[in-house]
Formats: structure tokens, sequence, C-alpha cells
């Protein structure tokens, strides 16, 4: 029961991050603010941290997935900034 709860909250964080960036890029399609193209994106890289965090902690405990879940994380946040920059240089 005590290892229940962790990979219940692991799984709903993916599939709510997977959940976002799809309603985010469902609205970017109909809309065609850029703001939403770039949360879009940040949150399929969060979907994929989610992802690797399910992989490393409970599908195979013995590997060490921390750098590909670092790596997406800091592409999420890179994304998300390199849009905001962007997106307010061309205002």
């Amino acid at each position: 029961m005590d290892e229940f709860f962790p990979a219940a909250v692991y799984i709903l964080c993916f599939i709510t991050s997977s959940a976002c960036a799809f309603l985010l890029g469902r609205s970017y399609r109909s809309s065609g603010a850029r703001l939403l193209l770039w949360s879009a994106a940040c949150f399929v890289f969060l979907a994929a941290n989610n992802l690797f965090l399910v992989l490393d902690l409970l599908v195979f405990p013995d590997a060490n997935l921390r750098i590909a879940r670092l790596l997406t994380a800091l592409a999420a946040v890179a994304v998300l900034i390199v849009g905001f920059i962007w997106d307010a240089e061309t205002e």
C-alpha cells in the first residue's frame, strides 16, 4: 500500500501534463496565439520529464534516468523562456 500512492501520483502527473500539452496545442491551433504554442511545447517536455520519472522509479528502478529527467526539465523551461523573449521582441 505504501508504494501505491507515489506511483499513482507519478502517473497522474504524467497524465495531467500530457492533457495540458494537448489542450494548449488544440487552443493554439484554433486561435493562433504564439504564447499557447510555447506553453504547449513546454508541457510536452514536462510530460516527457514525468514519463522519465515513471520509467526511472517504477519500471526500471535499477536504471538511472536522472540526467534525462534533468535535461527534459531544462528543455521545458528553456522553451518557455525563449518563447517569452521572442514574443516580447516581436511586439
